[in-house]
């Protein structure tokens, strides 16, 4: 058995586990999360994708584990600045908390199946068109710079979002309470829940997420054929979403300067891909770059608090 195949069916058989262990026992219904078992639960994925990294370092050495372990650092905190994203949602929608578990699980497994078809698409584009990587890193850097300079006026709006608009047009939706129901049937008519728009909602978001994190991780891990250390990175990031939630849905209002630090690492990001012909910089470089950003940023925001977050979330 050689190790690209090895590493896949370890990468698939602790996904199926993790999922199993994840259905089994934290997704049960009318179950909420509370802070000590989100604590416990981010430990448990990101101590997964670290020994992940473990394996991948025994197997093809440690260049490979560098660029997986800076890859799913920069889809990590990219996934962070998503819950800020997902805390408006549920606010919006005024989803109970008994059901965030299985809302935001269904929707994180709906992002996974768009990621995959993304690095698919972005493989193949890359693999047959190099100069790609310059648009990549041409429009990194503009969503980075934007990304930095935007206003709390600016902060997302659902109910102007285009996938919002498109269920309300498309769904035939209802505002009846769920109690925990993604369907309703009504007069021999199946209508849509609140909770079934939030889980379509946080898939389709996701593919604007991905439309940043996916051209980025290209940047760390450039080779098309290393395809499993992209699937992983992203995969074991998404998949680590949810107990984020829980974990940061109390503290949100602390991370004002998140965004920034993530658009600094963006820009970094872009500007690496359009030098790439005249300046080598290792990945352990980017990994530093990524690790002082996010943390930076981070311990920045705890001293300078900037806005609020919604009343929901507060207690």
């Amino acid at each position: 058995m050689n190790n690209s195949l090895l590493i896949y069916l370890v990468f698939s058989g602790l996904v199926v586990l993790a999922l199993v262990f994840d259905l089994g026992l934290i997704s049960k219904k009318n179950t909420v999360i509370t802070l000590k078992n989100a604590i416990v639960q981010t430990i448990f994925w990101v101590s997964l994708a670290f020994a992940f990294s473990v394996f991948v370092w025994y197997e093809n050495g440690p260049n490979d584990a560098l660029q997986y372990l800076s890859a799913y650092l920069l889809e990590w905190s990219l996934s962070v600045d998503n819950i800020f994203v997902f805390i408006i949602i549920f606010s919006f929608f005024g989803v109970q908390k008994q059901d965030y578990s299985r809302v935001l699980l269904l929707g994180i497994l709906m992002a996974i199946v768009f990621r995959i078809l993304f690095i698919a698409l972005g493989s193949g584009l890359v693999a047959r068109f190099d100069w790609i990587m310059y648009i990549f890193g041409v429009f990194l850097v503009y969503t980075g710079s934007k990304m930095f300079s935007s206003s709390d006026e600016e902060e997302f709006k659902p109910e102007d979002s285009f996938a919002f608009k498109m269920m309300k047009k498309f769904m035939p939706t209802t505002n009846a309470e769920p109690n925990g129901r993604f369907i309703i049937k009504k007069e021999n008519k199946i209508l849509f829940t609140k909770l079934s728009m939030v889980v379509v909602m946080l898939g389709l978001i996701d593919i604007v997420f991905a439309v940043d994190s996916i051209p980025a991780v290209f940047s760390i891990i450039p080779d098309p054929n290393k395809k499993l250390l992209i699937y992983s990175s992203n995969i074991f990031a998404v998949l680590g979403l949810r107990s984020l939630f829980f974990l940061l849905r109390g503290a949100a209002s602390r991370f004002d300067f998140l965004q920034q630090g993530i658009a600094i690492v963006l820009i970094f990001i872009g500007v690496k891909m359009l030098v790439v012909q005249w300046v080598h910089i290792p990945v352990w470089v980017s990994l530093l770059v990524i690790i002082f950003c996010i943390t930076g940023s981070i311990f920045y925001s705890i001293y300078h608090n900037r806005k609020g977050v919604p009343a929901d979330v507060k207690d």
